[in-house]
């Protein structure tokens, strides 16, 4: 056998081994442990305060301790985990901007001086941004450059990326949250950045939910009539042209999807294998979060939904995660922007428990569940 062909094979057998790494990193993930989900919750009824009274909150309490295995959870040090990449479906005309304008803001975000970084500087938060997939390096020292791919192919042609380099998007995804635990966070808040995945996110939703291109598509940056019909119209081409099959992921993600979307799917992978709450932010790392709950269910448990995008689908894939959102404000920016916003109403609660005297220290009369 000559050295090239050998070198083919050696490669070809590394690239499909992505795919079974994660298979096998996807069998160790866990459910959040009940035992401590039923004594936080039994903490929460010995507080002094009506019953329930902080509704979601509390959920969201309870549920942190089933997933870092503690009666004492919490979420102050909260890494903002921001990936990062091109779309070649922007070639289509489905964006007011240009890929050019994804690196840009990276570079901002890499500064400090982007929309996410503004929030996330108020809640005591560090931006990681990586670049998971751009035409171009990062520049910015505070960029993390560990690109899959330099963008993906224009779905309207064929699949967006090789079903191996999907997989490796999502191991990527697994390790910066590992890497986020080596800095000692607790908490990580996905965010992205890429010009056109409001366009592969749409169309993943699509295929996923079984629904026209025109029931799930929106807006995006600020789409005029015309071109959010355009739009749909590229996406309906995509998933004829491509066929992705709605009972496999990767099958999806390559062929109408992102490295951004990939990566983050990753990140909410990584949070059910390490152990660690992860916040969903709007529409796009949502349809991220999907993914990962199709690929194990037991995701779902690691996974808080924050706010609802003003997205058209924002709603709806939030439903079939079956997560309700803490917040309702029609926000629609990306880049993690909605979970900042989101964050200090979450930690109040983690205040209320942690800080609540009993209804014996309190000298209050104890509320009892009634029938």
């Amino acid at each position: 056998m000559s050295m090239e062909k050998q070198q083919m094979r050696s490669s070809r057998k590394e690239k499909e081994s992505r795919e079974a790494q994660l298979l096998e990193l996807l069998k160790k993930t866990e459910p959040a442990d009940k035992e401590y989900m039923e004594k936080a919750k039994n903490r929460w009824d010995s507080l002094c305060k009506p019953l329930g009274s902080f509704g979601k909150l509390e959920e969201a309490v309870v549920r942190t301790a089933g997933i870092q295995r503690t009666l004492r959870p919490a979420i102050d040090r909260p890494a903002v985990l921001i990936m990062a990449a091109d779309n070649g479906v922007v070639e289509e005309g489905v964006s007011q901007s240009k890929s050019e304008v994804t690196a840009q803001v990276l570079e901002n975000m890499g500064q400090g001086i982007s929309a996410v970084c503004i929030l996330a500087e108020e809640i005591h938060a560090e931006v990681y941004p990586v670049n998971i997939g751009m035409l171009s390096e990062g520049k910015q020292e505070r960029i993390i450059n560990v690109p899959v791919r330099k963008g993906t192919g224009n779905i309207v042609d064929g699949p967006a990326m090789t079903r191996e380099e999907a997989a490796e998007a999502i191991l990527t995804g697994i390790r910066m949250v590992e890497k986020m635990l080596r800095r000692g966070k607790n908490l990580i808040i996905t965010g992205e950045m890429g010009i056109g995945n409001t366009t592969t996110s749409s169309a993943i939703v699509s295929v996923f939910l079984k629904e026209a291109p025109e029931a799930v598509t929106g807006r995006g940056a600020g789409l005029s009539t015309e071109g959010l019909k355009k739009k749909c119209e590229v996406i309906q081409r995509a998933v004829e042209r491509n066929r992705p099959d709605p009972e496999d992921v990767l099958d999806v993600l390559s062929k109408v999807g992102g490295l951004d979307i990939a990566g983050m799917t990753g990140c909410f992978i990584g949070g059910a294998l390490f152990h660690v709450p992860v916040l969903i932010d709007g529409f796009i790392s949502s349809v991220a979060a999907y993914c990962a709950v199709r690929l194990n269910p037991n995701c779902r448990d690691y996974m808080f939904a924050t706010h609802c995008s003003a997205e058209p689908a924002g709603k709806r894939i939030l439903d079939a995660l079956e997560l309700e959102p803490f917040l309702y404000a029609d926000m629609r920016m990306g880049e993690g922007t909605g979970a900042a916003a989101a964050y200090p109403v979450l930690q109040a609660g983690f205040a209320a428990y942690r800080m609540l005297p009993s209804f014996e220290g309190g000298k209050v009369e104890p509320y009892k569940h009634l029938k």
